[in-house]
């Protein structure tokens, strides 16, 4: 790899760059929900309000991705990284700056995590184009690594969270924390930014996609199993907290459900990929996440710890598989980086509406029956939606049509 100014970087080096970055791609999202009762506490912070505040971040991270097209093209994707972690940075950091000055706490926290979002969102759009340019032949590899970093990034963001509030004086100044991680990540990538090689970006446009009834349910599945991600990372914590559990308990039965997430975000899609037709894994996978979620909501808490491994099992098996499913159902690079910026940009935005009704729900029916049952239903659409999406065709294919030969990614339409 080289530089503009014609040194060579080691590859190793700008892998431990994507690490760093794929580190903060989840914290911002996963340490509001150990806090959730403490800053309402403290706030007069309704429940309505806090599902708002689980579901702008979610909605601020679909728009981000939206604009990983234009990022590309006019800064690139290196520099593009760079900006993209220096705003998860700024977004961490604003998020306990009103308590820490000793002004009102909610506005800049309501800020503070979109901002943060919309850093997220745009990593999440360029950091895949990256790996498979730097590393072609290990792109299967590097991408498990950096989903696992990033799905530790999400356990630590879970797990202390709760314990530097205490250590820290209070929730402001353990969210403000997270901007540190977050700026050594941009001081690490900065050497990597003014890299000549570009990533291709003509010919990316998602017009046709918008007719393909494929493409939409690749981009209904991701919206949908994202929507419970999101409800986890943001409600989960409280309905622990509600069934009798401490803050810290809570915190580390989400920490051990983020690490439960790592070795399926590795191995499902190498699994998944081996097979013309995925509709199996999204049955069982988004099954297991409903089933374990439901037992969490209703069930003996003495089975939290192994429930939450197991619902971690199953949300780094579902993320993984939709990301697997977008490169599998596309013919080409090209096309893979346009029903990326689709079913992300416009599934993240429909995520957002998953915690935002799971709060009102809860607002409603004072209990946790509801949404539970509307968590359900959500995981029924994302079945639905994955049966089409999970099928051996490729974006763009005759109906009538299916794939043939080893692998839907390493063939054409018949």
């Amino acid at each position: 790899m080289t530089s503009s100014a014609g040194k060579t970087i080691h590859p190793v080096l700008i892998g431990l760059g994507m690490m760093l970055v794929a580190f903060n791609m989840r914290p911002a999202l996963t340490t509001i929900g150990p806090l959730l009762n403490e800053i309402r506490s403290e706030t007069g912070l309704t429940a309505s309000g806090a599902a708002l505040l689980t579901t702008l971040p979610v909605f601020c991270l679909g728009l981000a991705c939206g604009l990983g097209l234009w990022v590309i093209r006019r800064l690139g994707p290196d520099r593009g990284i760079l900006v993209a972690t220096l705003v998860v940075a700024v977004g961490s950091g604003l998020r306990g700056l009103g308590g820490l000055a000793g002004t009102e706490e909610l506005p800049m926290l309501f800020l503070g995590a979109c901002v943060a979002a919309i850093g997220i969102g745009l990593s999440g759009v360029l950091l895949p184009g990256l790996v498979k340019r730097d590393f072609p032949g290990q792109a299967g590899l590097m991408t498990g690594l950096y989903t696992m970093v990033l799905c530790l990034g999400a356990a630590s963001g879970a797990g202390i969270t709760v314990p530097l509030s205490h250590g820290l004086g209070g929730w402001p100044a353990a969210l403000a924390i997270w901007f540190v991680p977050a700026a050594i990540a941009a001081l690490a990538w900065a050497p990597l930014s003014f890299r000549s090689r570009g990533v291709e970006a003509a010919g990316l446009t998602s017009a046709p996609l918008w007719r393909d009834p494929l493409a939409w349910q690749v981009t209904g599945f991701m919206g949908m199993q994202s929507s419970l991600a999101y409800i986890i990372f943001g409600w989960l914590p409280v309905v622990l907290q509600d069934r009798g559990l401490s803050p810290v308990e809570a915190g580390f039965i989400t920490s051990i459900m983020s690490l439960g997430q790592a070795p399926s975000a590795l191995l499902v899609p190498t699994l998944a990929s081996r097979f013309h037709d995925q509709r199996a894994f999204v049955v069982g996978l988004v099954s297991l996440c409903a089933g374990v979620f439901a037992a969490m909501v209703l069930g003996p808490s003495a089975l939290f710890p192994v429930l939450g491994i197991l619902l971690g099992i199953g949300l780094g098996g579902v993320f993984g598989l939709g990301l697997t499913i977008i490169v599998l159902r596309a013919r080409d690079a090209q096309t893979a980086a346009g029903l990326s910026i689709m079913s992300q940009g416009v599934g993240y935005t429909f995520a957002s509406l998953g915690p935002l009704g799971f709060g009102l729900a809860h607002d409603a029916s004072d209990g946790w029956l509801w949404p539970t049952a509307l968590f359900v239903a959500i995981a029924a659409g994302s079945v639905l939606c994955g049966l089409g999406a999970g099928r051996a065709r490729l974006v763009g294919q005759p109906r009538t049509a299916s794939i043939h030969g080893p692998r839907p990614s390493q063939s054409r339409p018949t």
